[in-house]
């Protein structure tokens, strides 16, 4: 088997979260997130909490020799660590913290995510205001100090959980625009030019690298890259299956066939409606109907699909959180039960 192969080799999972979760207790969430999927936790992120606990301030905990701070118009790059920084990675050591305590002696996949490059780069400020994705060299500086980092937060997290084998999410909620040329500048007038397709593969690519094992890559934006994000190795990806139109079909086909993992939103991320989740092989009813249309092998179905919700869990209540996690299990069981 090839080094690309072994790196890809997806552990296989049934379900999991896609990783923020409401409110500021990280013990709470560790607590939850654990008991909730026993065969695939992930490090929880708790951006009630404030700038720093935030997806874009928690990712920038982790940069090495590059920093910023918080204005008004959002994170903007620093000369020096400051007191969001700081406060950053003091949020993501009381998280794992939390996550060593309720993963004693766990073995088996461990989901960790932070930002990707290119979202990462659409929302951090240059010193002038403007974002770093219309510099093509601070993108580059950004994906070399991202990649550095992350080496050293997954070193971390195996210290703390040495019986787990990690997958490393990319959260890229913002990679259509960046293709499509859609990121607003500062003056909100014009927008960044689109970026070259390759150019986008190729940093993907390099980042990724800072890990050796599978990388998924969340977005639930519409449009999402399927072929782009698999040509750059991404053992598998993240998205809001309730967005998928039908000119994604095709590329959601050659994907499961050329070895990517789906990681299916289909459980709502809010409450919608009193009894919403009373019927988890209705919430994976979709997933059967796009298998069969798209002429996929059923007995493939539940190897190559990961139940989740369809984004965060952010703005839930604690307790819709909690239903909804153990609705995620639930409906995988469904999925591998009565995959025709």
């Amino acid at each position: 088997m090839s080094e690309k192969s072994d790196k890809n080799a997806f552990p296989w999972a049934p379900a999991t979260g896609v990783g923020s979760m409401p409110g500021g207790d990280a013990r709470e969430a560790a607590k939850t997130v654990s008991g909730s999927f026993e065969d695939f936790p992930f490090l929880a992120e708790l951006p009630a909490r404030g700038p720093g606990a935030d997806m874009i301030g928690r990712t920038v905990g982790l940069l090495v020799e590059l920093y910023a701070h918080v204005e008004p118009s959002g994170w903007r790059i620093s000369d020096r660590p400051g007191r969001d920084t700081r406060r950053a990675k003091s949020w993501l050591g009381e998280d794992l913290d939390a996550l060593e305590e309720f993963t004693q002696g766990y073995e088996g996949p461990l989901k960790v995510q932070a930002v990707g490059p290119w979202t990462l780069a659409a929302a951090l400020e240059l010193r002038g205001g403007e974002a770093m994705l219309g510099d093509p060299g601070a993108v580059r500086d950004l994906a070399g100090s991202l990649a550095e980092g992350l080496r050293g937060h997954l070193a971390e997290v195996r210290r703390r959980v040495p019986g787990a084998r990690l997958v490393l999410q990319f959260d890229e909620p913002s990679l259509t625009s960046v293709l499509l040329g859609q990121i607003r500048t500062a003056s909100g007038y014009r927008t960044y030019p689109a970026v070259d397709r390759q150019v986008v593969e190729g940093t993907l690519r390099e980042v990724m690298a800072a890990h050796d094992g599978p990388v998924v890559v969340h977005s639930c934006a519409l449009g999402v890259p399927f072929g782009l994000l698999r040509r750059a190795g991404a053992a598998g990806v993240s998205f809001d299956f309730g967005l998928l139109t039908e000119r994604d079909e095709e590329p959601i086909g050659e994907a499961v066939e050329g070895g990517t993992v789906l990681f299916a939103g289909v459980v709502p991320s809010t409450d919608p409606a009193s009894g919403a989740l009373s019927d988890p092989g209705g919430s994976v009813m979709g997933v059967r109907t796009l298998w069969r249309r798209l002429g996929l092998n059923p007995g493939t179905l539940a190897k190559s699909v990961v139940v989740t919700p369809t984004c965060g869990l952010a703005g839930a209540s604690p307790e819709y959180a909690r239903k909804a996690l153990a609705h995620c299990a639930r409906a995988a069981r469904s999925l591998a039960d009565n995959p025709e």
